[in-house]
């Protein structure tokens, strides 16, 4: 996949009068696609789509998939549809009753009444159970659309649009992406996940596909989970290291005396 540059996207060679936040948005920039660059050929861009929903089901699943396992996450996702043929029975259902289907995931008596209000506030503002029609809209419309929704966050609406059959150019970040963001230096120490989104994203190319988004994400998240892990980093062995403050850190003070 070919990865554009920094120059790129920056046009002329700016003035010397170029304010300094501008300049260390650009180093970011910078930074943002020499990590990109340095991490597909590890995890193998572009990295095939992990699954194939319509845009309702996918916002399901990324509610089901909240600080839970993906594959506990799956089996819940397939329970429920195994259950109930649509999802407008999913809506009608008894709360105790798809707390019991989706029993398998994280905070199942949370995401029960979750899922069940969301569907039907997907219902009331759009008159039907389809999110077909995002694909007819901006990203960042669309977005705004699904946020509007009670529950629904930066994370759930970016991965509705990507990881789709839409498969529209929206930036997920989990806490993975959000964890290599920070130790790299992408973004701030403070920073949250959902706060994260519109930075990370601005880092990018902004004529960027939904393809080379979905990898940036995808690589990212699995560079958090193979090397860069919560607990004790795998830094020795990381390709970033050279550019990763944190890492840099680490490795000084395993040298001191």
């Amino acid at each position: 996949m070919a990865i554009a540059s920094g120059h790129d996207l920056a046009g002329p060679r700016p003035r010397q009068t170029r304010r300094s936040a501008d300049l260390a948005d650009a180093s970011l920039s910078d930074k943002a696609l020499e990590i990109h660059r340095r991490l597909c050929p590890v995890y193998g861009c572009p990295i095939p789509y992990f699954h194939s929903l319509d845009p309702l089901s996918e916002l399901v699943s990324s509610l089901l998939s909240h600080r839970t396992r993906n594959a506990d996450s799956g089996r819940a996702f397939k329970a429920l549809r195994a259950r109930y043929p649509d999802w407008a029975e999913v809506a009608g259902a008894p709360v105790e009753e798809i707390e019991a289907t989706i029993s398998g995931v994280t905070w199942p008596e949370l995401k029960a009444p979750r899922i069940r209000a969301i569907l039907a506030a997907v219902a009331e503002r759009h008159g039907s159970l389809s999110l077909d029609f995002l694909r007819g809209m901006e990203v960042e419309a669309a977005r705004a659309w699904l946020e509007a929704i009670p529950g629904v966050g930066p994370k759930t609406s970016a991965a509705v649009l990507s990881f789709s059959l839409l498969r529209m150019p929206a930036l997920p970040v989990d806490s993975h992406h959000h964890r290599v963001a920070q130790r790299t230096g992408l973004i701030g120490a403070t920073v949250d996940v959902g706060p994260s989104h519109p930075i990370l994203r601005a880092q990018l190319p902004s004529d960027w596909s939904a393809q080379d988004l979905y990898d940036n994400h995808e690589i990212l998240m699995l560079h958090g989970q193979a090397v860069c892990h919560h607990r004790n980093p795998a830094c020795g062995r990381c390709v970033l290291l050279d550019i990763c403050p944190t890492g840099q850190s680490q490795r000084s003070s395993v040298r001191e005396p």
